[in-house]
Formats: structure tokens, sequence, C-alpha cells
């Protein structure tokens, strides 16, 4: 996987759902994370903000708090990513699974400006699965808890997700299986 996140930017909406999380929280352990975003105008939420201060603020929280705290920024991030969906019309009244990857699909692709394209890839959907690749840079964790409470918008149950393969574990993307029951 390409890793470069060279005039990589995303809009800054993501980097407030970080800091939504955390920001009222005094204890000094979290304050090196809130340092990160304080150069940064983040009122405007399109406002397009450096991928790079993204990916490291998640890699404080893996390495800091660990990761279900990735895992539940990924829901966040999974709520906003819905909301924007649900607000411009684009979901049915009652969206499939498949219609909201697919919504995940262009949200990235207009909220990460990226001059290499990357972000998502459906390889396969059929009923009850799909199968995502990861193809940017945002962190892989972080993505578990977004694309599982994107899936659980749809009202089904059972919603897992896991890897079918890892960057971390040598291979060239990361390979997500979502199923789950109706």
């Amino acid at each position: 996987m390409n890793n470069s996140t060279e005039n990589v930017t995303l809009d800054a909406v993501f980097v407030n759902d970080i800091l939504k999380i955390y920001q009222n929280r005094k204890e000094p352990l979290y304050q090196p994370l809130l340092k990160m975003a304080q150069a940064y105008d983040l009122s405007d939420p399109s406002a397009k903000i450096p991928i790079q201060l993204y990916n490291d603020m998640c890699s404080w929280l893996e390495r800091e708090l660990g990761p279900a705290n990735l895992r539940r920024v990924g829901m966040q991030i999974g709520e906003t990513v819905y909301e924007v969906l649900k607000n411009s019309g684009s979901l049915s009244a009652n969206p499939e699974p498949i219609e909201l990857i697919n919504g995940l699909v262009y949200s990235a692709s207009i909220m990460i400006q990226d001059p290499e394209k990357r972000g998502w890839v459906v390889i396969e959907s059929k009923p009850n699965v799909i199968i995502l690749r990861r193809t940017q840079t945002f962190n892989s964790i972080l993505q578990i808890g977004l694309l599982r409470g994107l899936v659980q918008k749809t009202g089904v149950k059972m919603v897992e997700v896991e890897y079918i393969k890892s960057v971390a574990k040598g291979d060239e993307y990361d390979d997500y299986l979502i199923t789950w029951s109706s």
C-alpha cells in the first residue's frame, strides 16, 4: 500500500470527531492529543486539514489509550458519515448495508483530498457479506468501529467486522469482511 501522506488532506470534521470525545477531559493524559490540533482552525467542518495530523492523533490514541478507544472514535466517525449521507439526500428511507458502504466510498472520495484518489474499494457484495479494501493511510483499527457503526445504522443485527487481509501482517492492503444477520 502506498503510505504517502504528501498533499493529502481531509475535512476537519474528522479531527473534530476525535476531539469531541476527549476535549472536555481535564486529565493531563489527554493534553498531548488536544495539543496536536491546536495549530489548526477547526471551526469550519469542511476546512482541509493534513491527513498526517489525523493519522498522528489516531496513532497517539492507539499507543496511549488502546485499540478500544480507536474503535470508539470509529463509531463516532461512522455517525458523522451517516449524518452527512442522510442530510445530503443520498440514502433511501431504509438503506441496506451495501448502500451505506457505497456511501462511505463516495464520501471518502469527497471528504479526503488525495491526488492518488485512495480511499475505499468494494471488493465483493452479496447477501449479508461485504468485503471492503482500505487503500488510504487512515488507521486500520479505527475503521473496524467505523464500519460496524455504519452498518448498524441499517437496523441489521450481529454486525461483525474482521480482517481477511492485514497490512500489519504483511499484506498489501487491509481487506475487511463485514457480516451481519437480518
